[in-house]
């Protein structure tokens, strides 16, 4: 398992000074990762932790302020078949408060040094404008560990990268895929799954951001298996299951095909999870009908994106699906399902879509605009968290905002403010160290159909 030795090293000397006794300590030395914070909604909140063996836990938890009046999760014994996962529902909150929350393992709390806190979303229609709503993305997450890592340069750096992400204290973090590399020793068992999840997920400098902000993920083919890997994947089940493990979403395979297609909603705002992997056709494969999400997946979008009154609807997906360049593996690779997709968004007259992707160890905006009598749709790719950067103009790219890209390690904090009816969406990127690169206003009016754009 992944540990810390410094902080081995400070947790003994506390114990030597009498600062901690032995059986806190004990305790404390059995959190593997986490806590995390999962899921929000009005009445549950999903609540995440990994133990470094069999131990029994739960969590406490009270109003922000109202330390009196306490909740209780139920008790759950850890496991080496679960990779010793806790996922826990704190099911006695009401709606648009804040809660503390503590942590025990077999009885002893544990302490951290940081905050630990979630949200309950809060109860607005007809009765106030809609909150305020903020937001981290990022994709591309990659973890040293030298005896599995390829010889030479390491491929991750930056890591305080998620301290400076959890200095801007977003409400929650949108994870855009590539959240952990799978390496050779990795992908072709479910061991090894269960190894690179952790050892990605006990990251020191990751902490914090788990603890208080809500987390929700996609994946793309780093967390899903090999390199560029697609639907004929053995492991794909596994690599659902692992996923599911590890994260906190609301819902998986909504469509019941197998997968991690899902969807969430914060606020006013409506959010698309969707799966580009498990259904893909390989990328070299041109002999049968070529497919990235399939059209039981677009369907249901469509259906979902119809129905839903949001005046933004961020669909995320581990790829670029505007830009025009047909090359890596970008949605372009695949222009009949691609132009099948865009064309019934809209024959459907869909407004406020924004697509939220990653992938490219870049960052950019594209916007296409095909005429004057519909809005422009937007596309943002955010990458790379802690993976190999590097810089790329996008030539190929016809929809491209050449002011926006940036090939350094960054993140970005999305922002939705205003009334009801006059909605603002920012978007801002940010460097490692939580420098602003680039900020943009996107109106919801301008994404409406009586707008033109």
């Amino acid at each position: 398992m992944f540990t810390d030795i410094f902080i081995k090293k400070k947790l003994f000397l506390l114990l030597l000074t009498g600062v901690i006794h032995l059986h806190c300590l004990e305790s404390l030395c059995q959190l593997q990762s986490g806590p995390m914070v999962g899921y929000s909604t009005m009445r549950e909140v999903l609540l995440w932790v990994q133990t470094t063996n069999a131990a029994e836990v739960h969590f406490e938890y009270f109003e922000k302020g109202k330390p009196d009046e306490r909740f209780q999760t139920k008790k759950y014994l850890t496991g080496s078949e679960q990779g010793f996962v806790a996922k826990l529902v704190a099911n006695q909150i009401l709606p648009g408060k804040t809660y503390q929350y503590e942590l025990f393992i077999d009885g002893t709390k544990i302490d951290r040094n940081y905050p630990m806190e979630f949200q309950s979303q809060t109860l607005w229609q007809w009765r106030t404008d809609p909150p305020d709503v903020k937001f981290a993305i990022g994709s591309c997450s990659y973890v040293n560990e030298e005896r599995f890592d390829r010889p030479g340069k390491p491929y991750g750096s930056d890591f305080e990268i998620f301290e400076a992400i959890h200095q801007k204290r977003p409400d929650f973090m949108l994870w855009l895929g590539d959240n952990t590399y799978l390496r050779e020793a990795d992908w072709n068992s479910r061991t090894g799954f269960l190894h690179r999840y952790t050892h990605t997920r006990s990251l020191p400098q990751l902490q914090p951001l788990l603890a208080s902000a809500h987390h929700y993920a996609i994946w793309d083919d780093h967390d899903y298996g090999p390199n560029n890997s697609d639907g004929s994947f053995w492991g794909k089940e596994t690599a659902s299951e692992i996923f599911k493990l590890f994260w906190g979403n609301p819902n998986y395979d909504v469509i019941g095909k197998g997968g991690i297609t899902g969807s969430f909603q914060w606020a006013d705002l409506h959010f698309f999870l969707l799966d580009n992997r498990y259904f893909r056709t390989s990328n070299t494969n041109f002999a049968t009908e070529r497919e990235m999400l399939g059209k039981t997946q677009i369907d249901w979008l469509i259906n979902a994106l119809a129905s839903s009154n949001a005046p933004f609807k961020f669909v995320a997906v581990g790829g670029q699906v505007l830009s025009t360049e047909a090359m890596h593996e970008n949605y372009a690779t695949f222009p009949k399902e691609r132009r099948y997709l865009l064309d019934k968004i809209r024959e459907a007259k869909i407004e406020g879509v924004v697509f939220l992707d990653g992938d490219r160890h870049h960052t950019g905006l594209s916007r296409m605009k095909e005429s004057e009598n519909v809005y422009p749709l937007y596309d943002l790719t955010c990458s790379s968290l802690t993976a190999g950067a590097h810089p790329d103009n996008e030539e190929l790219n016809q929809y491209r905002l050449e002011e926006t890209l940036f090939g350094e390690h960054n993140f970005g904090i999305l922002t939705v403010t205003g009334p009801r009816t006059a909605r603002v969406l920012n978007m801002c990127i940010y460097d490692k160290d939580g420098k602003e690169v680039w900020s943009r206003d996107i109106h919801a009016k301008e994404l409406t159909y009586t707008s033109g754009g």
